[in-house]
């Protein structure tokens, strides 16, 4: 497996930062559970209000943290001053998500200067073991932050 380098030496605290002000991810209550270059997971614990009408997690709440999981892994990649933007994603539900937490693991494979692809998988904890409940690919864009620009009278 390749590893990869970030271009940012403090990606950690910045993708935290960011995550932080994902207001999707605090109403769910999910949270980071792995950072390093290229990767990232995220979990979420069962609330009822998260599910569908069998009581399984919502193919939507699974699509979500794929989705975060998808561009946090690129974004721990990006430069200093960027910030993430999902493009496209595909998501296969391989099996209901039912159980006790779900999580999703993604990693980049491809990553480019504007574009970066990441394949994850959502795992959902099951009486003691995880069950893989999805898969999916996914293209993100490195956005740079605008300069602020600066009004002379």
């Amino acid at each position: 497996m390749k590893l990869h380098s970030p271009l940012d030496p403090d990606f950690l605290s910045r993708v935290r930062e960011n995550f932080a002000k994902q207001q999707v991810m605090n109403l769910l209550e999910a949270r980071l559970i792995h950072l390093a270059p290229g990767e990232c997971a995220i979990a979420l614990p069962y609330r009822e209000n998260l599910t569908q009408q069998h009581g399984y997690f919502h193919a939507g709440i699974t699509a979500t943290i794929a989705d975060s999981a998808g561009g946090y892994a690129a974004f721990t990649l990006f430069p200093p001053r960027s910030n993430v933007l999902s493009v496209e994603f595909k998501i296969n539900l391989i099996a209901p998500a039912n159980g006790e937490m779900i999580t999703a693991h993604a990693r980049v494979v491809k990553h480019g200067r504007t574009l970066t692809v990441v394949e994850f998988d959502v795992f959902v904890l099951r009486d003691g073991e995880e069950h893989r409940c999805a898969i999916g690919l996914q293209t993100v864009m490195c956005v740079p932050e605008k300069e602020k620009a600066v009004v002379v009278q």
